[in-house]
């Protein structure tokens, strides 16, 4: 029988499964809405539910279950902790008990570096072993591959990479720093800006982008201003990590054309081994499935151990 995980992306707002081969083929999928306000055993219930109904379709031997979660996970414990999106889970051992109730091998993983490690599988970074994944949305996360692995850190918190700084005196930030990154390019820094100069009240970074399009010139310097912060990020990560390829991926991706020149422009004009090298700064290719397939493959690696 063909061997298969299934991976689970949890998130504030949706709950997606699917069962994965190990060569990276979605044999089923399940996606809903996570009813956070359910509360806590609402919502693992409809998670064993899901897994319980891929593997019954699947049927063949289930290496296993991956879980992407948001917030900070202590690896070892299986147990997240500090997640603003997800607070009844804080504190608690979700590894564990999925575990008792499937009877089956449970990893856990932060849900930026789940998708991190999906574009390495079968993604944009399929060809490398080391590289950066900036996931930009309503914040900026990030994730590390390190010889085909997750780089954790010390306690776990590595790949924060929304909290480099990025403007010494810049935009204040709910981690205690200012000029955040994701306080200058992610697409709650593409509304604010918006706002601070007069173009609208309310747009949504969509809405900027698509006033961009339509040549609006304040728009535009919105998003170069976005690729300006972003360059000098993306030069310090590779000036410290010297890795082949970094991807960036999330909701601003469209904007590409209007942010990657300024960003191109910022990362050759502060990083020597940039301007001399074929390191790549390229688009992510999986999209939302990302975090999928890296929650699958998660139990796959930890065979590999």
């Amino acid at each position: 029988m063909a061997e298969y995980s299934i991976g689970v992306d949890l998130g504030g707002t949706n709950l997606r499964a699917a069962a994965i081969s190990t060569s990276g083929e979605i044999l089923a999928s399940i996606s809903g809405r996570a009813e956070l306000k359910a509360g806590r055993d609402a919502v693992i219930g409809d998670m064993v539910n899901a897994i319980v109904k891929l593997r019954d379709q699947v049927g063949g031997v289930l290496a296993g279950i991956g879980m992407g979660v948001p917030g900070f996970i202590i690896i070892e414990k299986g147990v997240i902790v500090g997640s603003p999106n997800l607070p009844a889970f804080d504190g608690y051992a979700l590894r564990d008990d999925i575990e008792k109730r499937l009877g089956a091998t449970v990893v856990l993983e932060n849900d930026a570096n789940a998708a991190a490690l999906g574009e390495k599988w079968i993604g944009a970074g399929k060809d490398v072993n080391d590289m950066v994944l900036l996931t930009l949305g309503t914040g900026i996360g990030g994730g590390i591959i390190s010889g085909g692995r997750v780089l954790h850190g010390h306690v776990g918190m590595a790949g924060e990479i929304g909290h480099m700084t990025v403007v010494p005196d810049g935009n204040p930030c709910g981690c205690g720093n200012r000029g955040c990154l994701e306080k200058h390019a992610s697409a709650t820094a593409i509304s604010g800006m918006a706002k601070i100069i007069g173009l609208g009240a309310d747009l949504t970074s969509e809405q900027v982008f698509n006033l961009a399009v339509g040549g609006d010139e304040k728009a535009k310097r919105i998003f170069e201003a976005m690729g300006k912060a972003l360059g000098i990020a993306l030069a310090t990560l590779v000036n410290i990590f010297n890795f082949p390829l970094y991807v960036l991926s999330g909701g601003p991706l469209p904007a590409w054309d209007f942010f990657a020149p300024a960003m191109l422009q910022e990362t050759r004009s502060r990083s020597f081994t940039f301007r001399n090298t074929e390191t790549k700064i390229v688009k992510a290719i999986l999209g939302n499935e990302a975090g999928l397939y890296g929650a699958a493959y998660l139990p796959v690696l930890a065979r590999k151990s």
